[in-house]
């Protein structure tokens, strides 16, 4: 039986620069088939750059914190728009897109990718690191 119900704080996190991304569904955590997503934590004054998730949609749900969250439109100009808590940013399959956290404490994040594997590509950015549960 896969584990139903995952706590951030039970398993490993992806560490980079900027914050981190702590996957609580999906394939590799419970067995998740069709998507995965996770808690995203953005330090204030940081952000990720502009990328895209190739064959794969997303969505963003702010929980706490403001920001700026760029999604570029179908001719590929970019749209910038202020969030904060309870905005739900919505990612096209294969769009850039990119985060910057303008608040003064963490801008915490909740993400979903459709269908599940974009995160893990993650991997091999420079600043990656993986974080051990409850670090």
């Amino acid at each position: 039986m896969p584990n139903l119900f995952i706590r951030p704080e039970t398993v490993p996190a992806y560490g980079f620069d900027w914050g981190s991304l702590t996957l609580t569904v999906g394939p590799e955590v419970n067995g998740a088939a069709r998507f995965s997503g996770g808690l995203v934590d953005v330090a204030p004054g940081s952000g990720h750059a502009r990328h895209n998730h190739p064959g794969a949609e997303e969505i963003i749900l702010v929980i706490e914190g403001t920001g700026q969250q760029m999604v570029e439109d179908d001719d590929g100009t970019p749209m910038v728009r202020e969030v904060g808590p309870g905005c739900t940013i919505f990612v096209p399959e294969s769009r850039f897109h990119s985060t910057l956290n303008t608040g003064n404490r963490p801008m915490k994040l909740f993400v979903v990718y459709s269908p599940a594997g974009p995160e893990q590509a993650l991997r091999d950015l420079p600043d990656f690191r993986l974080v051990p549960p409850g670090g």
